[in-house]
């Protein structure tokens, strides 16, 4: 009787799905400012930005021209041209990705990725939901500890004209 009540409590603890492995995403319910199609997207986004920015892609590390670009000015939305990052919080992270450590206030939007079997932080485009890359908490410790990972394909740099 020990045992069938064992294996019971067993196959129940084990038969349980946390929030954890659900692989659902929890931008898909918000609505973004900027929707198109599928259709306007292609038509609107070369194939890398459309695979990154639309599909949740990722761009081969070192490959981006905007990874070793350290000058002012700001990172905006290769989408909808929406400003996410400044180039003053602009890190060389060692990774291959242009990385941040803080995002423009209210531009950048959160979610849950666990895609590849553990939780990650990703971040998109408040204004049209677009996928920039994730954020870690291994960044510099002397400003926020954050390293905003994010593909340099998923960005245009507008330069400071004042410089």
């Amino acid at each position: 009787m020990k045992k069938l009540i064992l294996f019971g409590l067993a196959l129940a603890l084990f038969s349980c799905k946390s929030p954890a492995q659900d692989n659902t995403d929890d931008k898909e319910d918000t609505a973004f400012k900027v929707q198109k199609t599928e259709a306007e997207w292609r038509a609107e986004l070369s194939e890398e930005e459309f695979h990154i920015l639309r599909e949740a892609g990722t761009e081969p590390p070192f490959s981006s021209e905007l990874n070793k670009k350290y000058e002012p000015g700001t990172y905006v939305c290769a989408a909808c041209e929406t400003p996410l990052f400044e180039g003053e919080h602009k890190f060389d992270s060692g990774t291959g990705w242009p990385s941040f450590d803080r995002a423009i206030e209210g531009n950048v939007a959160y979610s849950t990725d666990n895609k590849i079997g553990y939780t990650r932080v990703e971040e998109h485009c408040a204004t049209c939901g677009g996928h920039l890359g994730h954020v870690f908490d291994d960044g510099p410790p002397e400003t926020t500890g954050k390293r905003h990972c994010v593909n340099g394909a998923a960005l245009d740099f507008i330069p400071n004209n004042n410089e």
